[in-house]
């Protein structure tokens, strides 16, 4: 947490500490990278609040590397630039629960050219079990299942659009038992009534020859334009949680709905969640989601607080990319790529404690914080009074936006 470098090499130097032993603890330490995150993901679950609903929320992200060595590296989309660019994409996973988080599992996506190239996924140090082609969808399945089997607690699984807009996705988690609210796209086809499927009679056709495909009996449309069909008292105002602007709220509609799975010829039922804010500045965001929670078991607070916990997997990857150097290390093999992951998530958790220990005293600790005490207490650039003079200071900037911001709707 005290260096400025990624590279091995670099931190040797600036932490006095032995190169060849750092290398090794990295890259070729035989410790066992799954039980450490999975132990993390452990003591995450039982140190969170259980004031609210927990969630164990699933996102990607990516970092741009150079060159073709890095682990998984290739022309994909990486949203950290919001394009295609030559980097590493993971899928992570984390559990939220109000205003605290932590990222507990990952899976590094491998593209399908290196599950092509055995001489490549050797070189990288790819066990031969992990170089089987999965999907992102798939490696999100595999992180849920990890955390049931660690028996980790948490009331519902949350997601982006990507995740959202597979309807198997979607089925394989509620025949497991789980509460989903996963966002979708907004051009998402839905029925507001249940059609029936038929086959139609094929025009000019003898004897009553039908079409193959399918037809239902009643028009789709997709979810922007069913909520342009709707009024002003069809929405209703739900304040949600806190932000550094003050109360996030917005006007909410639920509607019972439902999706064709084609490629397997289900009608199946969703309960669409509709959210719409407006910012500061007048600009107006539409969030859409897919659950399977029932409004007869759920409020519509408690639905408005699912949809809005993906928040928290955001902030909690990004504060470890700024703060922990989540994507600025310089890791080419399989396993090195493992235990850095491991480490971090390590430190994320230790993060979370401290923000927890220090909630009565410090309501506003931050990772950045807690960084900053341990640069002070190792290297003393500054007297102790000075350093919290600084950190209360920021903290009262931080309390005065709090105070005097909120979204208008």
């Amino acid at each position: 947490m005290q260096s400025q470098f990624r590279n091995i090499e670099r931190i040797s130097e600036d932490l006095d500490a032995q190169y060849h032993q750092m290398q090794h603890f990295i890259t070729e330490s035989n410790w066992d990278e799954r039980a450490a995150i999975d132990q993390v993901s452990k003591e995450v679950s039982s140190i969170l609040p259980k004031r609210k609903l927990t969630g164990l929320i699933i996102d990607e992200s990516g970092w741009v590397k150079k060159g073709d060595k890095s682990v998984g590296v290739g022309s994909q989309y990486c949203g950290n630039v919001g394009k295609i660019a030559n980097s590493q994409v993971a899928v992570f996973g984390c559990l939220s629960n109000g205003d605290f988080a932590s990222l507990v599992d990952a899976r590094l996506y491998l593209p399908q050219d290196w599950c092509n190239d055995p001489d490549r996924c050797a070189e990288a140090g790819i066990p031969q079990g992990n170089r089987a082609f999965k999907t992102k969808l798939e490696l999100a399945l595999e992180i849920i299942h990890q955390q049931v089997a660690n028996r980790v607690s948490f009331d519902f699984i949350g997601a982006d659009g990507y995740y959202g807009n597979d309807a198997s996705l979607a089925r394989n988690i509620d025949q497991m038992g789980y509460i989903y609210m996963m966002d979708i796209h907004s051009d998402q086809k839905i029925f507001t009534l249940e059609p029936e499927l038929y086959h139609p009679e094929r025009k000019g056709a003898k004897n009553g020859e039908t079409l193959k495909k399918l037809v239902a009996t009643t028009p789709q449309t997709t979810v922007s334009e069913y909520m342009e069909s709707l009024q002003a008292g069809d929405w209703e105002m739900i304040h949600v949680r806190n932000t550094t602007k003050g109360k996030l709220k917005g006007k909410y509609h639920f509607a019972r709905v439902f999706v064709w799975d084609k490629s397997l010829n289900l009608i199946e039922p969703r309960l669409l969640v509709i959210r719409k804010t407006v910012s500061g500045k007048n600009k107006v965001e539409i969030k859409y989601s897919f659950t399977n929670a029932p409004l007869e078991q759920y409020t519509r607070k408690a639905l408005a607080y699912m949809q809005a916990q993906r928040f928290f997997i955001e902030h909690s990857i990004k504060e470890s990319k700024q703060i922990l150097g989540l994507d600025e290390f310089q890791t080419r093999k399989w396993l090195a790529w493992q235990h850095q992951v491991a480490l971090n998530f390590i430190v994320s958790s230790f993060l979370l404690k401290e923000k927890l220990r220090c909630l009565d005293d410090l309501p506003l600790l931050s990772a950045r914080d807690v960084k900053e005490w341990f640069v002070f207490k190792l290297y003393k650039n500054m007297t102790e009074d000075q350093f919290f003079d600084r950190m209360y200071n920021r903290h009262l900037l931080r309390q005065r936006d709090i105070t005097n911001s909120y979204l208008r709707i």
